[in-house]
């Protein structure tokens, strides 16, 4: 499996003083080995990014060796967590991981970036040794701040190492996860970046100048700088870091793109590169590598083109789930305080009990108006306040939420899916177990106007697939929705609007969602009978739409009224029975073309085509206004619901 032995445990952890020779002579001659695998693997597959890899592969020697991390147990619960952050660098991630024994290294070289294989062209964590599956560039010291967090909040003894590249220390959510890890004293982190001064477009200080050091420094971290082809260098400055507990660190490594390969180094048109035939030949000389690459096509056409195994890793939730809270109708309480009650109710159920799952709570500066203040006052020591740092959060949210500890992210929808969706769609192929509360959805939003009006977020949720989407009709609902959502391992969504809107009843006047009601995810919930034609709707439109049935039924019509709580996974089959009936119209507070409107046209035209469904939505982006203005402006006040239905009846 490996040509060179591996670390022995007694070593691991960063325990010596300094390496001794025979370390470094380890590492010298496997630094040698892996640049030919990292060569070998791009250009058998055609594509991959070998000068960065190269550049990085020294750092990434000293820490995989010399981590509390074990190849025979990668899954470890002591084990230290290490962040690649700049995931393009996979070759040089999976050459140093096959080496050490946590994998073939031969199926790496063979199978990089074909489909099936899980070494992917960015790191996986289906993979062995690796953490967090990354790519976007600029999310790894978040992701970081994430696991060094989880180490705190479960008394764990682990450092966690985040790779990263001198580029993506441009970018604005680095800058938030230095402060956050600062105010929160993660002292057990340590960032090495790879100064190679080079990105894809030509020369750092050309491209975007940064001042790297200046910056960490700026915001409390200690820094300290080594020439990043120096394993003895490496270790020791990392030694430093983990030693020292007052500060996290950042430790700049000067490396040259490409080191070792005389052609290649400093020359970016090696960042995404594979080295052609002529290039390649003259580097195996250069680096005295066999040529085999005629082995590794052989095995790579051998292996059948297939679908990769599930990468997610869950854990089992333990949570004293409590009893729901029942609300009655006279009972004056939004669907805000309906979450926050329940949150506060599990949190002091679960959080100080050994042997529950924790909770922790991410806020961005909106902990009254998403009702996550009343939780902060009472378990502060499971609360983080991030200020107005909404991409950062969103992922060390996500990041712990992998750690055997429930993550609660809760904000107002423009900032918590519309400004963070790549994040969460970062967190979506990491198969976190987030919950993520939206309130102030739709133009319910009223007079804050259009830039804060969420009319899109069931488009964009519906685009990552492992999302599941809820949005309660009322506070009983809600939170009877709060306590599934947690017993759920899972990415879940919830969301609401800013207004107060009344407890549903049945028509003779009880508590639709109070007690005896369970929530099954998919269910639709019918709150009044009718025959003339069928309303669905949820959330803050859902009362109205009660309301224009109750009306109608004076003037002689029968309408039924749906709640689809679960917009993206609706019980299409109950739709087309209540289809061959009359109508359905779709009465939703959302951008018309991406809204259940739209999901249910697509579904029932993959079953059949013979229904007349009609869509009432959000059509523009509404101006500024109360939310009962807004809804007439717009044309889907209660009275617009009435004619439209008037219209489509026939009567």
């Amino acid at each position: 499996m490996s040509e060179l032995p591996g670390v022995g445990s007694s070593i691991r952890g960063f325990r010596l003083s300094e390496l001794p020779p025979v370390e470094l002579e380890r590492l010298k001659e496997l630094s040698r080995i892996c640049k030919g695998d990292i060569l070998k693997m791009t250009n058998i597959a055609g594509s991959g990014h070998p000068g960065g890899s190269i550049s990085s592969l020294d750092i990434f020697l000293v820490v995989f060796s010399y981590a509390n991390i074990d190849p025979t147990d990668p899954n470890m619960e002591s084990r230290d967590r290490i962040v690649v952050s700049h995931g393009h660098t996979s070759p040089g991630v999976y050459s140093v991981l096959g080496r050490l024994g946590f994998f073939d290294i031969d199926e790496a070289i063979a199978t990089f970036r074909k489909a099936g294989s899980i070494f992917e062209g960015h790191v996986e964590r289906i993979v062995p040794g690796i953490e967090w599956s990354t790519g976007n560039l600029g999310q790894g010291l978040s992701a970081g701040c994430g696991f060094a967090l989880a180490a705190k909040i479960n008394n764990r003894d682990y450092h966690t190492f985040v790779l990263m590249s001198d580029a993506e220390q441009a970018k604005g959510q680095v800058a938030e996860a230095r402060r956050f890890a600062k105010k929160f004293n993660l002292n057990n982190i340590t960032v090495i970046i790879d100064f190679n001064n080079i990105q894809i477009s030509g020369k750092l200080n050309q491209v975007m100048p940064i001042n790297i050091k200046g910056n960490y420094e700026a915001d409390g971290w200690k820094v300290l700088e080594v020439d990043g082809h120096d394993h003895q260098q490496i270790y020791k400055a990392i030694k430093i870091a983990i030693e020292d507990k007052a500060f996290p660190y950042a430790i700049i490594a000067h490396t040259v793109m490409g080191k070792g390969v005389s052609f290649m180094e400093d020359d970016e048109q090696y960042h995404g590169r594979a080295l052609k035939e002529n290039e390649i030949v003259h580097a195996f000389e250069e680096l005295d590598i066999v040529n085999d690459r005629a082995k590794y096509r052989v095995l790579r056409d051998k292996i059948e083109i297939s679908r990769k195994p599930d990468s997610c890793l869950k854990y089992k939730v333990n949570l004293d789930l409590g009893k729901p809270f029942t609300y009655a109708p006279k009972d004056k309480i939004d669907n805000r305080a309906a979450f926050g009650k329940a949150l506060l109710d599990l949190g002091k159920r679960n959080c100080k009990v050994e042997g529950r799952t924790p909770i922790v709570v991410f806020d961005c500066d909106l902990r009254d108006s998403v009702r996550t203040g009343w939780f902060a006052r009472e378990l502060p020591e499971f609360f983080f306040e991030a200020g107005v740092q909404e991409h950062s959060t969103a992922t060390i949210a996500g990041a712990i939420s992998v750690c055997g500890i429930i993550s609660v992210f809760a904000d107002f929808g423009v900032f918590g899916i519309d400004e963070v969706y790549n994040q969460h769609r970062l967190n979506d192929i990491n198969c976190t177990n987030l919950k993520l509360i939206l309130t102030h959805l739709g133009i319910d939003v009223g007079q804050d106007g259009k830039t804060h009006h969420c009319i899109d977020y069931i488009g964009l949720l519906r685009n990552l697939f492992g999302f599941k989407l809820i949005i309660p009709a009322d506070a009983n609902q809600m939170d009877r929705v709060i306590r599934y959502i947690f017993s759920e391992y899972g990415n879940f969504a919830v969301g609401m609007g800013r207004e107060s809107q009344p407890i549903i009843t049945d028509a003779k006047g009880n508590a639709v969602f109070g007690q005896g009601y369970n929530f099954q995810y998919g269910k639709i919930d019918v709150v009044r009978e009718g025959k003339d034609i069928t309303v669905l709707s949820y959330g803050n439109m859902l009362y109205r739409a009660v309301e224009a049935s109750d009306r109608l039924k004076g003037e002689g019509f029968s309408v039924r009224v749906a709640n689809v709580s679960c917009v993206l996974d609706p019980d299409i089959y109950q739709i087309l029975k209540w289809a061959e009936e009359g109508p359905i119209l779709v009465y939703e507070d959302h951008h018309i073309s991406t809204g259940l409107g739209s999901i249910i046209a697509d579904k029932v035209i993959e079953k059949r085509s013979c229904i007349k469904l009609i869509k009432m939505g959000v059509r523009r982006y509404a101006p500024s206004g109360l939310p009962d203005e807004l809804y007439e402006v717009e044309g889907l006040s209660v009275n617009h619901l009435i004619e439209k239905i008037k219209e489509e009846i026939g009567r």
